[in-house]
């Protein structure tokens, strides 16, 4: 069967593979008080321009987001999220179970609107009973969002300066983003990230690693005990070298930059691929996304020979499917997808 559900249904890239390898017998502390974890700390710093930043290693996405946001807020707080936001849709409530509300606003193709957000606060706090709700307390945004948009630089910079002036943090969610900053037309940097963000994470799940995200504060701001969070929400790892060893070699000689323009490029056959055999799609996502229109009678036929990934369903004949490329993705199952289109 073909395969394009997901970008991380494969394993992990060759190198990380043979770096785990021979890392193997060394002895090493746990928790990633090892030098292998210090070590792709500091490229990550040096990687975002933020030599102040403070990293830490965690085990997947869903843990990450909910640690840092219940972190973040106070007990009254929730945080806000577009309304297609993978904490808002596609994390079983693990904010909610924290105590803390997922407060929605509309999603633009993923993207959260800064008049949007404005017109939400200013809605809240010009409520003379506002003490008696659940407060806004941070922003989450996720870069590319789940339909494979991208953020502009200026669409960062006003968030951002929303944030500021209500004195909440912007959180980003990294999960993909390599795919996001090899993607062309991005005016959106890693440094960018960094200055516009209080704290984003590099997803590694996604782009080329067994599993982990590296969490980036950018501005001294890490919340007091974090370690002893990230364990009670079970997100730290007793081998922690595991994650140490992946992320330094993924920051090595640029490989992570490397492996997520190979997604890109993928994609851009891939997407030509539908374009030439005349399907749409429901979305103009640049990244290694592709949402495809399938009437019901051709994803039956797809389906003995294709893995689909259903995403939703847009008339009574027609559903939308998503396509995905990664770091692995070979030309020939683009080829074999054509033929059998």
């Amino acid at each position: 069967m073909l395969s394009f559900a997901s970008d991380y249904i494969e394993g992990a890239h060759p190198a990380i593979l043979q770096r785990l390898i021979d890392t193997n017998f060394e002895k090493l502390s746990g928790y990633g008080d090892d030098r292998y974890t210090e070590s792709a700390k500091e490229k990550i710093k040096a990687a975002c321009g933020c030599p102040g930043a403070d990293v830490w290693f965690l085990v997947g996405g869903t843990q990450t987001n909910q640690v840092i946001i219940s972190s973040l807020l106070e007990a009254n707080e929730g945080v806000v999220a577009a309304d297609t936001g993978h904490v808002s849709l596609h994390e079983a409530g693990a904010i909610e179970v924290t105590g803390h509300k997922v407060m929605n606003v509309p999603g633009h193709e993923g993207k959260i609107w800064a008049s949007d957000l404005k017109k939400m606060l200013e809605t809240y706090y010009g409520d003379d009973f506002h003490e008696h709700m659940v407060a806004p307390g941070m922003v989450y945004l996720s870069h590319p969002t789940e339909y494979g948009t991208l953020y502009t630089k200026a669409e960062l910079t006003a968030i951002r300066d929303v944030c500021r002036a209500y004195d909440m943090p912007l959180f980003l969610d990294g999960a993909r983003l390599g795919y996001g900053l090899m993607t062309p037309g991005t005016d959106v940097t890693l440094p960018d990230i960094a200055e516009l963000c209080d704290v984003f994470y590099i997803g590694g799940t996604k782009v080329g690693a067994l599993c982990g995200e590296a969490v980036v504060f950018t501005k001294n701001n890490t919340p007091k005990h974090f370690l002893a969070r990230i364990k009670q929400r079970g997100a730290l790892m007793a081998k922690g070298r595991v994650l140490g060893v992946q992320f330094d070699t993924l920051f090595t000689d640029g490989l992570y930059f490397e492996i997520a323009k190979h997604a890109i490029d993928m994609s851009v056959i891939l997407r030509g691929v539908f374009r030439e055999k005349g399907y749409s799609f429901s979305i103009n996502s640049p990244t290694n996304q592709i949402f495809v229109i399938l009437d019901d009678a051709k994803a039956a036929e797809l389906s003995e020979n294709v893995v689909l990934n259903f995403w939703e369903r847009l008339d009574a004949s027609r559903c939308v499917y998503r396509f995905a490329t990664s770091w692995a993705t070979r030309k020939e199952d683009i080829d074999a997808l054509a033929e059998l289109l």
